[in-house]
């Protein structure tokens, strides 16, 4: 699906096809064009009317891509991910968001699931400020949206973090295991969405490209140190995650280890006794103790009782228990 947004005379107006005239510069219209899931007839427009280059046409009709930024004669081509806010599955699931930009226009291409397009379009009719400032700056409009909409996700993950770390330290439990590595995944993933995004983002907000400006480069450097801190918690997170996943398994490790010191106590008290009953339960003349036969068997209890309770008194003493 094409949107279509140019500007011209102070005012923004929605166009049902693109003039071809809007293409020179000198004609003072600059333009917006959205993409949307695109189709064969969309591809076509990249590579017949704007004469994008090949490769780049191929890229940003890809499903998945890396980030990255390329410089073609006339235009920048630029590849960013988008969080995708409806994933089942993962949290930082992402779709690409290929961008052309060139001296008076923006061509956007995306699979139709961009939350920070989809609320720039709603208000580009309305603000004609977003165009008139110029390309550029509408893309970083749309950049720093999409990366604005990183912070609630990665809030959520540090208070997904600190739960784990109550849980582990007051109330282990085999069952944690799952979890803290499923949320190890969500924060491997967010540093390898994070990382060449930030990358890509920094070239921009350096001036290493023609088409960025001095007021676009600033406005792209406020949105990498967003990234940048981003990256920062994402590596912290995951020396927490290792860190608490290690603790976990400490704890599981000593859990089991008291575990087999109750039962090994308990097979060395019950040895001596094993020896004594059958001791008095073989067909041989033993001596006989006080009281009687009828006594014997309660001298037996008295005698086990004794022995596992000296046993007992001897692992306490040694802080075996």
């Amino acid at each position: 699906m094409q949107t279509i947004f140019y500007h011209q005379g102070g005012v923004t107006r929605a166009a049902a096809a693109i003039d071809p005239e809007w293409l020179d510069p000198e004609n003072g219209v600059a333009f917006w064009v959205d993409l949307s899931d695109p189709s064969v007839e969309d591809a076509r427009l990249l590579s017949d009317l704007f004469a994008f280059h090949e490769l780049a046409v191929e890229d940003a009709l890809a499903a998945v891509h890396h980030p990255k930024v390329e410089e073609y004669r006339g235009f920048l081509f630029v590849i960013l991910h988008g969080i995708d806010f409806e994933a089942s599955k993962h949290r930082f699931a992402t779709h690409d968001v290929d961008f052309f930009l060139g001296p008076n226009f923006l061509v956007t291409v995306h699979d139709g699931t961009s939350r920070s397009i989809e609320r720039l379009r709603a208000i580009c009719p309305r603000n004609a400020l977003l165009l008139a400032e110029g390309p550029a700056a509408l893309m970083h409009r749309i950049v720093d949206t999409m990366v604005d909409n990183y912070r609630p996700e990665v809030d959520k993950l540090e208070a997904r973090i600190e739960a784990l770390e109550r849980d582990v330290f007051e109330r282990p439990r085999r069952t944690l295991a799952p979890a803290i590595l499923a949320v190890k995944r969500d924060v491997a993933a967010l540093r390898r969405i994070i990382g060449p995004q930030r990358d890509v983002v920094g070239r921009l907000a350096r001036r290493e490209f023609e088409l960025i400006g001095e007021q676009a480069a600033y406005r792209f450097r406020d949105v990498y140190d967003h990234l940048v801190r981003i990256a920062d918690e994402a590596l912290s997170f995951h020396d927490r995650i290792s860190s608490l996943l290690e603790a976990h398994l400490s704890f599981t490790s000593n859990r089991l280890n008291e575990v087999m010191k109750v039962l090994t106590v308990m097979s060395t008290i019950f040895l001596p006794l094993t020896v004594l009953t059958s001791l008095y339960g073989m067909n041989v003349a033993l001596p006989h103790l006080p009281g009687g036969e009828r006594a014997q068997f309660w001298w037996i209890l008295l005698m086990m009782a004794a022995i596992a309770g000296f046993m007992l008194y001897l692992f306490r003493r040694w802080r075996w228990l």
